[in-house]
Protein backbone atom coordinates (compact mmCIF):
# COMPACT_ATOMS: atom_id res chain seq x y z
CA UNK A 1 0.00 0.00 0.00
CA UNK A 2 3.07 2.31 0.87
CA UNK A 3 4.43 1.46 -2.29
CA UNK A 4 1.04 2.31 -4.10
CA UNK A 5 0.15 5.76 -2.56
CA UNK A 6 3.90 6.59 -3.10
CA UNK A 7 2.80 7.28 -6.98
CA UNK A 8 1.70 10.43 -6.48
CA UNK A 9 4.69 11.67 -4.88
CA UNK A 10 7.02 9.88 -7.10
CA UNK A 11 5.43 11.03 -9.77
CA UNK A 12 5.41 15.02 -8.75
CA UNK A 13 8.80 15.81 -7.24
CA UNK A 14 11.31 13.71 -9.35
CA UNK A 15 10.89 15.96 -11.84
CA UNK A 16 10.61 19.01 -10.05
CA UNK A 17 14.82 19.50 -10.80
CA UNK A 18 14.47 19.64 -14.97
CA UNK A 19 11.74 22.63 -14.10
CA UNK A 20 14.40 24.85 -15.78
CA UNK A 21 15.47 21.96 -18.18
CA UNK A 22 12.48 21.37 -19.86
CA UNK A 23 11.75 25.26 -20.29
CA UNK A 24 14.53 25.69 -22.14
CA UNK A 25 14.31 22.31 -24.73
CA UNK A 26 10.77 23.04 -25.53
CA UNK A 27 11.36 26.79 -25.54
CA UNK A 28 8.72 27.83 -23.29
CA UNK A 29 8.53 29.83 -20.17
CA UNK A 30 9.38 28.97 -16.61
CA UNK A 31 5.59 29.16 -15.71
CA UNK A 32 4.09 26.72 -18.74
CA UNK A 33 6.30 23.94 -16.72
CA UNK A 34 4.71 24.75 -13.56
CA UNK A 35 1.21 24.27 -14.97
CA UNK A 36 2.28 20.73 -16.24
CA UNK A 37 2.14 20.21 -12.55
CA UNK A 38 -0.86 22.05 -11.71
CA UNK A 39 -2.46 19.92 -14.83
CA UNK A 40 -1.28 16.84 -12.98
CA UNK A 41 -3.07 17.39 -9.73
CA UNK A 42 -6.22 18.36 -11.27
CA UNK A 43 -6.42 14.66 -13.54
CA UNK A 44 -5.67 13.80 -9.52
CA UNK A 45 -8.67 15.11 -8.50
CA UNK A 46 -10.90 14.43 -11.21
CA UNK A 47 -10.10 10.72 -11.08
CA UNK A 48 -10.69 9.96 -7.54
CA UNK A 49 -14.42 10.40 -8.32
CA UNK A 50 -14.09 7.92 -10.35
CA UNK A 51 -12.26 5.22 -8.36
CA UNK A 52 -14.27 5.42 -5.24
CA UNK A 53 -17.39 4.10 -6.66
CA UNK A 54 -15.55 0.93 -8.81
CA UNK A 55 -13.61 0.48 -5.53
CA UNK A 56 -16.89 -0.01 -3.87
CA UNK A 57 -18.19 -2.18 -6.33
CA UNK A 58 -15.60 -3.97 -7.68
CA UNK A 59 -13.21 -4.10 -4.77
CA UNK A 60 -9.69 -2.88 -4.43
CA UNK A 61 -7.60 -4.85 -6.45
CA UNK A 62 -8.98 -4.63 -9.99
CA UNK A 63 -9.20 -0.53 -10.02
CA UNK A 64 -5.53 -0.21 -8.99
CA UNK A 65 -4.18 -2.61 -11.84
CA UNK A 66 -6.31 -0.40 -14.45
CA UNK A 67 -4.74 2.32 -13.02
CA UNK A 68 -1.17 1.24 -13.59
CA UNK A 69 -1.74 0.10 -16.59
CA UNK A 70 -3.23 3.93 -17.67
CA UNK A 71 -0.34 5.20 -15.58
CA UNK A 72 2.42 3.41 -17.77
CA UNK A 73 0.81 4.02 -20.96
CA UNK A 74 0.91 7.87 -20.15
CA UNK A 75 4.68 7.73 -18.57
CA UNK A 76 5.95 6.69 -21.88
CA UNK A 77 3.66 9.40 -23.24
CA UNK A 78 5.62 11.77 -21.43
CA UNK A 79 8.87 10.49 -22.09
CA UNK A 80 8.24 11.04 -26.23
CA UNK A 81 6.43 14.26 -25.63
CA UNK A 82 7.84 16.76 -28.91
CA UNK A 83 5.72 19.81 -26.75
CA UNK A 84 4.65 21.49 -24.26
CA UNK A 85 1.35 20.57 -25.07
CA UNK A 86 1.52 17.12 -25.54
CA UNK A 87 3.61 17.28 -21.96
CA UNK A 88 0.68 18.68 -20.34
CA UNK A 89 -2.09 16.36 -21.99
CA UNK A 90 -0.20 13.40 -21.22
CA UNK A 91 0.23 14.30 -17.56
CA UNK A 92 -3.11 14.72 -16.97
CA UNK A 93 -3.43 11.02 -18.38
CA UNK A 94 -0.78 9.71 -16.15
CA UNK A 95 -2.58 11.29 -13.47
CA UNK A 96 -5.97 9.93 -14.57
CA UNK A 97 -4.04 5.94 -13.98
CA UNK A 98 -2.35 7.31 -10.97
CA UNK A 99 -5.19 8.15 -9.11
CA UNK A 100 -5.68 4.82 -8.30
CA UNK A 101 -2.74 4.52 -5.91
CA UNK A 102 -4.30 8.13 -4.13
CA UNK A 103 -7.82 6.16 -3.26
CA UNK A 104 -7.35 2.58 -2.79
CA UNK A 105 -4.67 2.36 0.32
CA UNK A 106 -6.98 4.72 2.32
CA UNK A 107 -10.28 2.82 1.75
CA UNK A 108 -8.27 -0.48 2.24
CA UNK A 109 -6.75 0.52 5.63
CA UNK A 110 -10.31 1.64 6.73
CA UNK A 111 -11.31 -1.85 5.74
CA UNK A 112 -9.07 -3.30 8.30
CA UNK A 113 -9.02 -0.59 10.89
CA UNK A 114 -11.71 1.73 13.29
CA UNK A 115 -10.82 5.45 13.26
CA UNK A 116 -7.59 5.31 16.21
CA UNK A 117 -6.18 2.71 14.82
CA UNK A 118 -6.51 3.65 10.88
CA UNK A 119 -5.04 7.12 12.10
CA UNK A 120 -2.01 4.66 12.96
CA UNK A 121 -2.00 2.93 9.85
CA UNK A 122 -2.70 6.14 7.48
CA UNK A 123 0.92 8.17 9.89
CA UNK A 124 2.53 4.95 8.84
CA UNK A 125 1.49 5.04 5.16
CA UNK A 126 2.83 8.48 5.46
CA UNK A 127 6.52 7.45 6.69
CA UNK A 128 6.49 5.06 3.34
CA UNK A 129 5.03 7.37 1.01
CA UNK A 130 7.62 10.30 2.48
CA UNK A 131 10.60 8.31 1.09
CA UNK A 132 9.31 9.12 -2.28
CA UNK A 133 9.68 13.13 -1.95
CA UNK A 134 13.43 12.69 -0.12
CA UNK A 135 14.86 10.13 -3.06
CA UNK A 136 12.88 11.20 -6.46
CA UNK A 137 14.13 14.39 -6.51
CA UNK A 138 17.69 13.21 -5.24
CA UNK A 139 17.35 10.56 -8.15
CA UNK A 140 15.78 12.98 -10.57
CA UNK A 141 18.61 15.60 -10.08
CA UNK A 142 21.17 12.73 -10.53
CA UNK A 143 18.95 11.45 -13.77
CA UNK A 144 18.93 14.75 -15.34
CA UNK A 145 22.71 15.90 -15.30
CA UNK A 146 23.57 12.52 -17.07
CA UNK A 147 20.90 11.67 -19.58
CA UNK A 148 18.43 14.17 -19.69
CA UNK A 149 14.88 15.01 -18.36
CA UNK A 150 12.97 12.69 -21.25
CA UNK A 151 14.67 9.86 -18.78
CA UNK A 152 12.33 10.79 -15.92
CA UNK A 153 9.20 9.31 -17.52
CA UNK A 154 10.95 6.36 -18.68
CA UNK A 155 11.98 5.60 -15.12
CA UNK A 156 8.14 6.57 -13.52
CA UNK A 157 7.09 3.88 -16.45
CA UNK A 158 9.33 1.40 -15.24
CA UNK A 159 8.32 1.59 -11.29
CA UNK A 160 4.58 1.38 -12.22
CA UNK A 161 5.08 -1.80 -13.74
CA UNK A 162 6.49 -3.54 -10.98
CA UNK A 163 4.31 -1.93 -8.82
CA UNK A 164 1.83 -3.71 -11.46
CA UNK A 165 3.49 -7.09 -11.20
CA UNK A 166 3.02 -6.81 -7.54
CA UNK A 167 -0.61 -6.15 -7.59
CA UNK A 168 -1.41 -8.94 -9.73
CA UNK A 169 0.82 -11.60 -7.55
CA UNK A 170 0.99 -9.82 -4.10
CA UNK A 171 -2.32 -7.74 -2.94
CA UNK A 172 -5.26 -9.57 -1.86
CA UNK A 173 -8.67 -8.39 -1.89
CA UNK A 174 -10.01 -6.57 1.28
CA UNK A 175 -13.24 -5.50 0.51
CA UNK A 176 -16.16 -7.84 2.09
CA UNK A 177 -18.91 -8.88 0.05
CA UNK A 178 -21.14 -7.90 2.59
CA UNK A 179 -19.84 -4.15 1.61
CA UNK A 180 -20.15 -4.20 -1.97
CA UNK A 181 -21.89 -1.12 -3.59
CA UNK A 182 -23.94 -1.47 -6.80
CA UNK A 183 -22.64 0.63 -9.23
CA UNK A 184 -25.70 2.71 -9.86
CA UNK A 185 -25.52 6.67 -11.00
CA UNK A 186 -28.09 7.76 -8.40
CA UNK A 187 -26.68 6.00 -5.74
CA UNK A 188 -22.73 7.42 -6.90
CA UNK A 189 -24.22 11.10 -7.21
CA UNK A 190 -26.55 9.96 -3.60
CA UNK A 191 -23.35 9.34 -2.10
CA UNK A 192 -21.42 12.34 -3.02
CA UNK A 193 -24.29 14.35 -2.42
CA UNK A 194 -24.50 12.69 0.94
CA UNK A 195 -20.47 13.63 1.82
CA UNK A 196 -20.50 17.35 0.50
CA UNK A 197 -23.50 18.01 3.11
CA UNK A 198 -22.12 15.52 5.92
CA UNK A 199 -20.28 18.84 7.92
CA UNK A 200 -18.13 16.85 9.94
CA UNK A 201 -16.81 15.05 6.58
CA UNK A 202 -16.38 18.08 5.11
CA UNK A 203 -15.06 19.60 7.14
CA UNK A 204 -12.08 17.69 7.76
CA UNK A 205 -11.93 16.96 4.14
CA UNK A 206 -10.91 20.35 3.68
CA UNK A 207 -8.95 21.12 7.38
CA UNK A 208 -6.33 18.33 5.87
CA UNK A 209 -6.76 19.49 2.10
CA UNK A 210 -5.97 22.90 2.90
CA UNK A 211 -2.80 22.11 4.86
CA UNK A 212 -1.79 20.26 1.76
CA UNK A 213 -2.57 22.98 -0.52
CA UNK A 214 0.43 24.80 0.57
CA UNK A 215 2.74 22.09 0.44
CA UNK A 216 1.68 21.82 -3.12
CA UNK A 217 2.55 25.36 -3.70
CA UNK A 218 5.68 24.62 -2.17
CA UNK A 219 6.21 21.59 -4.47
CA UNK A 220 5.29 24.21 -7.92
CA UNK A 221 7.45 26.94 -6.52
CA UNK A 222 10.07 25.65 -4.66
CA UNK A 223 12.61 24.88 -7.96
CA UNK A 224 12.11 28.79 -8.76
CA UNK A 225 12.70 29.81 -5.37
CA UNK A 226 15.61 27.36 -4.96
CA UNK A 227 17.51 26.83 -8.09
CA UNK A 228 16.61 30.56 -10.09
CA UNK A 229 16.30 32.52 -6.76
CA UNK A 230 18.77 31.15 -4.15
CA UNK A 231 21.17 29.87 -7.13
CA UNK A 232 21.11 26.30 -5.60
CA UNK A 233 22.39 23.66 -8.34
CA UNK A 234 19.27 21.22 -9.75
CA UNK A 235 21.71 18.12 -8.56
CA UNK A 236 21.63 19.28 -5.08
CA UNK A 237 17.88 20.66 -4.83
CA UNK A 238 17.21 17.30 -4.00
CA UNK A 239 18.65 17.61 -0.74
CA UNK A 240 17.00 20.78 0.41
CA UNK A 241 13.82 19.11 -1.19
CA UNK A 242 14.61 15.87 0.90
CA UNK A 243 14.76 17.56 4.39
CA UNK A 244 11.14 19.27 4.12
CA UNK A 245 10.06 15.93 3.18
CA UNK A 246 11.67 14.34 6.02
CA UNK A 247 10.05 16.77 8.60
CA UNK A 248 6.69 15.61 7.20
CA UNK A 249 8.12 11.84 8.06
CA UNK A 250 8.82 12.87 11.61
CA UNK A 251 5.60 14.63 12.26
CA UNK A 252 3.68 11.75 10.77
CA UNK A 253 5.48 9.26 13.13
CA UNK A 254 5.46 11.73 15.73
CA UNK A 255 1.65 11.90 15.43
CA UNK A 256 0.92 7.95 15.94
CA UNK A 257 2.63 7.26 18.67
CA UNK A 258 1.07 10.19 20.42
CA UNK A 259 -2.34 8.63 19.40
CA UNK A 260 -1.86 5.90 21.71
CA UNK A 261 -2.86 8.59 24.50
CA UNK A 262 -4.37 11.41 22.70
CA UNK A 263 -7.13 11.61 20.51
CA UNK A 264 -6.98 12.41 17.11
CA UNK A 265 -9.18 15.79 16.94
CA UNK A 266 -6.29 17.23 19.91
CA UNK A 267 -3.53 16.75 17.54
CA UNK A 268 -5.09 18.13 14.53
CA UNK A 269 -5.88 21.22 16.50
CA UNK A 270 -2.50 21.79 18.12
CA UNK A 271 -0.64 20.92 14.85
CA UNK A 272 -2.73 23.35 12.93
CA UNK A 273 -2.08 26.48 15.37
CA UNK A 274 1.92 25.24 14.79
CA UNK A 275 0.90 25.34 10.75
CA UNK A 276 -0.33 28.81 11.16
CA UNK A 277 2.40 30.04 13.34
CA UNK A 278 5.21 28.80 10.98
CA UNK A 279 3.95 30.41 8.12
CA UNK A 280 2.50 33.67 9.11
CA UNK A 281 6.51 33.69 10.82
CA UNK A 282 7.62 33.18 6.76
CA UNK A 283 5.50 35.93 5.51
CA UNK A 284 6.79 38.21 8.22
CA UNK A 285 10.15 37.63 7.35
CA UNK A 286 9.82 37.98 3.77
CA UNK A 287 7.70 41.80 3.72
CA UNK A 288 10.67 42.70 6.32
CA UNK A 289 13.44 42.01 4.03
CA UNK A 290 14.67 39.51 6.64
CA UNK A 291 14.28 36.18 4.54
CA UNK A 292 16.86 34.08 3.75
CA UNK A 293 17.12 30.40 2.26
CA UNK A 294 18.11 28.95 5.92
CA UNK A 295 15.67 31.13 7.32
CA UNK A 296 13.26 29.74 4.66
CA UNK A 297 14.11 26.38 5.11
CA UNK A 298 13.38 26.47 9.18
CA UNK A 299 10.02 27.88 8.13
CA UNK A 300 9.22 25.13 5.69
CA UNK A 301 10.46 22.23 7.95
CA UNK A 302 7.86 24.19 10.56
CA UNK A 303 5.09 24.12 8.03
CA UNK A 304 5.64 20.25 6.99
CA UNK A 305 6.35 18.83 10.72
CA UNK A 306 2.74 20.09 11.60
CA UNK A 307 1.17 19.19 8.20
CA UNK A 308 2.78 15.22 9.36
CA UNK A 309 0.20 15.56 12.05
CA UNK A 310 -2.20 17.37 10.43
CA UNK A 311 -3.09 14.97 7.26
CA UNK A 312 -3.27 11.97 8.71
CA UNK A 313 -5.41 12.81 11.69
CA UNK A 314 -7.54 14.75 9.22
CA UNK A 315 -7.96 11.58 6.98
CA UNK A 316 -8.77 9.59 9.82
CA UNK A 317 -11.59 11.94 11.02
CA UNK A 318 -13.33 12.41 7.57
CA UNK A 319 -13.76 8.65 7.04
CA UNK A 320 -14.87 7.79 10.39
CA UNK A 321 -18.13 6.16 10.37
CA UNK A 322 -18.75 6.76 6.49
CA UNK A 323 -19.45 2.44 6.41
CA UNK A 324 -20.65 1.24 3.27
CA UNK A 325 -19.66 4.50 1.34
CA UNK A 326 -15.99 4.41 2.20
CA UNK A 327 -14.52 4.23 -1.26
CA UNK A 328 -16.83 6.89 -2.41
CA UNK A 329 -15.57 8.84 0.82
CA UNK A 330 -12.06 8.40 0.29
CA UNK A 331 -12.28 9.33 -3.15
CA UNK A 332 -14.14 12.41 -2.23
CA UNK A 333 -11.79 13.30 0.36
CA UNK A 334 -8.80 12.90 -2.19
CA UNK A 335 -10.65 15.43 -4.42
CA UNK A 336 -11.42 17.89 -2.05
CA UNK A 337 -7.70 17.77 -1.08
CA UNK A 338 -6.37 17.79 -4.19
CA UNK A 339 -8.53 20.35 -5.57
CA UNK A 340 -7.04 22.51 -2.72
CA UNK A 341 -3.52 21.92 -4.27
CA UNK A 342 -3.97 22.56 -7.71
CA UNK A 343 -5.46 25.73 -6.76
CA UNK A 344 -3.00 26.52 -5.09
CA UNK A 345 -0.37 25.47 -7.54
CA UNK A 346 -1.92 27.61 -10.32
CA UNK A 347 -1.91 30.56 -8.09
CA UNK A 348 1.80 29.86 -7.42
CA UNK A 349 2.50 29.33 -11.28
CA UNK A 350 0.72 32.70 -11.95
CA UNK A 351 2.35 35.07 -9.40
CA UNK A 352 5.63 35.22 -11.25
CA UNK A 353 8.20 37.48 -9.32
CA UNK A 354 11.57 37.02 -8.03
CA UNK A 355 11.10 36.85 -4.29
CA UNK A 356 9.77 33.81 -1.46
CA UNK A 357 6.60 36.73 -1.38
CA UNK A 358 4.17 34.30 -3.21
CA UNK A 359 4.85 30.91 -1.58
CA UNK A 360 4.95 32.48 2.06
CA UNK A 361 1.58 33.87 1.14
CA UNK A 362 -0.35 31.62 -0.11
CA UNK A 363 1.65 29.18 2.65
CA UNK A 364 0.07 31.71 5.39
CA UNK A 365 -3.51 31.73 3.42
CA UNK A 366 -3.74 27.76 3.57
CA UNK A 367 -2.49 27.27 7.01
CA UNK A 368 -5.28 29.99 8.12
CA UNK A 369 -7.81 28.06 6.16
CA UNK A 370 -6.89 25.00 7.42
CA UNK A 371 -7.20 26.10 10.79
CA UNK A 372 -10.59 27.48 10.45
CA UNK A 373 -11.86 24.70 9.04
CA UNK A 374 -10.47 22.27 11.77
CA UNK A 375 -12.29 25.15 13.90
CA UNK A 376 -15.64 24.14 12.50
CA UNK A 377 -15.53 20.36 12.14
CA UNK A 378 -14.72 20.46 15.71
CA UNK A 379 -17.39 22.68 16.74
CA UNK A 380 -19.52 19.90 15.02
CA UNK A 381 -18.41 16.97 17.16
Amino acid sequence: MGALTAIGPFSIDMYLPAFPTIAQNLGVARGDVERTLAAYLVGLAMAQVVYGPLADRYGRKLPVMAGLVLYIVASLGCALAGNIESLTWWRVIQALGGAAGVVIPRAVIRDHYETQDAARAMSLLMLIMGLAPILAPLAGGQLLSIVGWRSLFWLMALAAAAMLTSVIFIMKESLAPERVVPLRWHTIFGNYGALLTHRSFLAHSLAGGLGQAGMFAYIVGSPRIFIEYYGVAPQYYGLLFGANAAALIVGSQVSARLLRRLQPATLQRRAQNALAIASLTAVVLTITGMMSLPLLMLCLIGYMFSQGFVNPNSAALALAEQGRRLGAASAMLGTLQLSCGALAGLIISLWQTQSALPLTTVLAGCACLSWAAGRIARRGA
